[in-house]
């Protein structure tokens, strides 16, 4: 392998655990805000923080195609109430009552429920490799619910931060697949800052009677660590790693670092949070991840067929 070669693999690896483990600061930073930051502000204030940081590279695409916007609100405040407002608020409320590790594992089934919505939604065929996929990752989602005790499906007696987590997860895969099915010509930058204040808009008024009924954001450094954070690493950094993921090794391949999430969650939690690895939790990941590998894998292209030149 030449110089340029190697560089540019190193490069692609590099930003492919870079994007994972930014992707799975979000529970970090969530569980870390809670009881400091309430879930609605700590959402409405890392998507304005985000939106913000963003405005000066996607100014110039949101003026362009200010039409385009204006004609498709209902549908950004639609994306904003999915990917913003329940992937935001609704899984900090969550990670008020559960881990941070049981989040991630929760969260990296995403792409087996986009699978299935998919198929039951936009009737898209699933193969019998992704029906055992979706199986096998269920019942490491169904171990993480009961802590691999199944006197909790008897008693009904679910955690409800992972119910939470699990609600905002599907939520998630509700969003991408509306994604997927109304494409845009829009500027990943300028959709993305768009999202953001559709997120912004639709979480005001709910942040609104969050601080005036219950508590408010509190003027801190604790309370500003958290929020920057999240907007910051969860968010922006994020987005454009991801983007540059797809840029360097194409999204089939980009779209794996959801798989990777659930390691660096708990990897930083234990790290950061103090919280402990249990048996459960190892458990749910040996059927979570290769279950998600089943599932939204692409099959391998056969082999190409090679005939002997005749004598």
């Amino acid at each position: 392998m030449t110089a340029a070669p190697r560089h540019a693999a190193l490069t692609a690896c590099a930003l492919y655990v870079l994007c994972s483990a930014l992707m799975a600061s979000n529970v970090i930073f969530g569980r870390a805000a809670a009881n400091i930051v309430p879930p609605v502000g700590l959402a409405f204030w890392r998507w304005l923080v985000a939106f913000l940081i963003i405005l000066p590279m996607a100014l110039p695409g949101l003026l362009a195609h200010r039409h385009t916007l204006r004609a498709a609100w209902k549908r950004y405040l639609l994306l904003g109430a999915l990917g913003q407002g329940i992937c935001g608020a609704v899984v900090y409320m969550g990670l008020e009552q559960t881990s941070a590790t049981n989040a991630g594992l929760i969260y990296a089934t995403s792409p087996v429920m986009i699978v299935m919505i998919a198929a039951l939604w936009l009737g898209e065929k699933v193969t019998p490799r992704q029906t055992a996929g979706i199986l096998v990752a269920m019942a490491g989602v169904l171990v993480i619910l009961t802590r691999g005790d199944p006197q909790v499906l008897f008693r009904f007696a679910f955690n409800v931060g992972d119910l939470l987590v699990l609600v905002g997860a599907v939520a998630w895969a509700v969003y991408t697949v509306l994604l997927r099915q109304s494409r845009t010509s829009l500027p990943v930058v300028t959709a993305f800052a768009a999202n953001a204040l559709a997120g912004v808009i639709v979480l005001a008024p709910f942040y609104l009677w969050e601080t005036l009924a219950f508590r408010t954001v509190p003027v801190s450094a604790e309370a500003a660590v958290r929020i920057i954070g999240v907007a910051l690493f969860a968010s922006v950094l994020a987005f454009i790693t991801y983007q540059k993921t797809i840029a360097t090794m194409g999204p089939a391949r980009a779209g794996t670092t959801l798989y990777v999430m659930p390691l660096w969650a708990a990897v930083a939690a234990w790290a950061l949070l103090g919280e402990a690895l249990q048996a459960f939790h190892l458990a749910g990941l040996a059927l979570v991840l290769p279950g998600v590998a089943l599932a939204t894998l692409p099959p391998r292209k056969p082999a190409p067929v090679t005939r002997s030149s005749e004598a």
